[in-house]
């Protein structure tokens, strides 16, 4: 079965960035835009380091569908977002996939 559309997003933060800034910030901009359906993120607490590959947190959003990542990715205030958030990464890898739904 299909479900939505996922964004997910995993970084590692440069040193003495204020990531707790930068959390509330992102949480506060994907909870204007009415495109995104659920956000979620956490820090890596379990992970074994040489897993881990030094990545620290993770950030997922789901959309209906693919129409609504793309609303989401032009939308201003991701636009002017990215531009905080981009300098304050050392290294980040991305998914962007729609769904198959196992166990609902």
């Amino acid at each position: 079965m299909m479900g939505g559309f996922n964004h997910y997003v995993i970084v590692k933060f440069k040193d003495g960035v204020a990531v707790e800034e930068l959390t509330q910030g992102l949480e506060k901009m994907v909870s204007g835009i009415e495109h995104v359906k659920s956000f979620q993120w956490g820090k890596d607490t379990e992970g074994p380091d040489r897993l881990r590959q030094g990545f620290t947190h993770a950030f997922l959003m789901t959309f209906n569908g693919k129409e609504e990542f793309d609303a989401f990715q032009s939308h201003p205030n991701h636009v002017e977002f990215s531009k905080l958030f981009s300098p304050a990464v050392e290294n980040i890898s991305v998914l962007d996939f729609p769904s198959i739904i196992v166990k609902p």
